[in-house]
C-alpha cells in the first residue's frame, strides 16, 4: 500500500536540501529559541519571523500546499491546549459572553497570553516541518548522533520509522481479513473484534522487534547509524549559520 513519508521531498535540488544536516539542525533550534524568547507584544518581530520562513520555504522548494497541510493538522492540538486560556486568566476584561446561566468573560492578558502560544507553536512547527522535509530521515538521525544525542533516542526514532509502516500494513491486512468475514452484525460483536485485534498484532509487533534484534545481533549491530556517506563542514554551510543568526539577531533588535 502507498504510505506517506515525511521525507518525500527530501532530495529536491535546492539550496536548503544542499545544506550540512548538523548546519540545519543548530540553525532551526536557534530560530526557535529566538521565537520563544520574544515577548509576545513584539508583533513585528513575528511578522518578520513568518517572512524569514516564508523565503526558507521558497528556497526549499517545497510544495506550498505540503508545508501548510503538515502545519494544519497539528494547529488543532495546540487550539485545544490553549483555547480556554484567554476565559480563565485573570485581568482587565475584553468582553463577555453568556452561554444560558453561563457568564464567560474574556480578559486582554488571556488573549495575549493566546497569541503567544498560537504564534510561537505555528512559527515552531513550520521550523520542524522545513527541517525534517528536507533533509533524509537516516542523515537526519545521524546528524543528531554527530551532535551528541543520546543514542537511545536516535535509535527508538529509527525503528520507529522504519517499522510503522511495516505495522500498518499489518493492521489493514487484518482489517480487510476481518471485513470479508463478518458482512453485518451487532455493533458489540465489532467492538470484540477489534479488541482481540490490537492483541494480535501486539504479539505479532513483539515477535517481529525480537526477530530483528536477533538479525541485528547476528549481522554485527554496534548501535551506531549508518549511512551511505560523511558529513563534511564547507564554507557555505558556516555562512548560511553565520547568515541565520544575523538574521535573527536583527529582527530581534528591529522588532522590539
Amino acid at each position: 500500500m502507498r504510505h506517506s513519508y515525511i521525507d518525500k521531498y527530501s532530495n529536491i535540488d535546492s539550496l536548503l536540501h544542499q545544506w550540512d544536516p548538523r548546519i540545519k539542525i543548530i540553525a532551526f533550534v536557534l530560530f526557535i529559541l529566538f521565537v520563544i524568547f520574544t515577548p509576545p507584544n513584539a508583533f513585528m518581530a513575528f511578522i518578520l519571523y513568518a517572512i524569514f520562513l516564508s523565503l526558507l520555504v521558497l528556497l526549499s522548494k517545497l510544495p506550498i500546499q505540503y508545508v501548510l497541510k503538515r502545519s494544519l493538522v497539528i494547529i488543532p492540538f495546540v487550539l485545544m491546549a490553549a483555547a480556554f486560556i484567554p476565559f480563565f486568566k485573570k485581568g482587565e476584561v475584553a468582553g463577555g459572553y453568556s452561554l444560558g446561566t453561563l457568564r464567560l468573560t474574556v480578559t486582554y492578558d488571556g488573549l495575549m497570553i493566546f497569541w503567544n502560544i498560537l504564534a510561537k507553536a505555528y512559527l515552531s512547527i513550520l521550523c520542524m516541518i522545513l527541517l525534517v522535509s528536507s533533509t533524509r530521515f537516516s542523515d537526519l538521525l545521524k546528524a543528531f548522533e554527530k551532535l551528541k544525542c543520546p543514542r537511545i533516542i536516535t535509535m527508538i526514532f529509527s525503528f520507529m520509522y522504519r517499522y510503522i509502516f511495516v505495522i500498518q500494513d499489518e493492521l489493514v491486512r487484518m482489517l480487510q481479513a476481518k471485513e470479508s468475514r463478518s458482512v453485518g452484525g451487532k455493533h458489540l460483536f465489532h467492538i470484540k473484534s477489534l479488541a482481540n485485534m490490537v492483541g494480535v498484532l501486539f504479539i505479532r509487533s513483539y515477535e517481529r522487534a525480537e526477530s530483528v534484534y536477533f538479525a541485528m545481533c547476528a549481522r554485527g549491530f554496534d548501535g551506531k547509524i549508518k549511512v551511505m556517506h560523511d558529513f563534511k563542514l564547507t564554507r557555505k554551510d558556516i555562512c548560511f549559520l553565520s547568515a541565520v543568526l544575523t538574521i535573527l539577531i536583527c529582527i530581534r533588535v528591529i522588532g522590539k
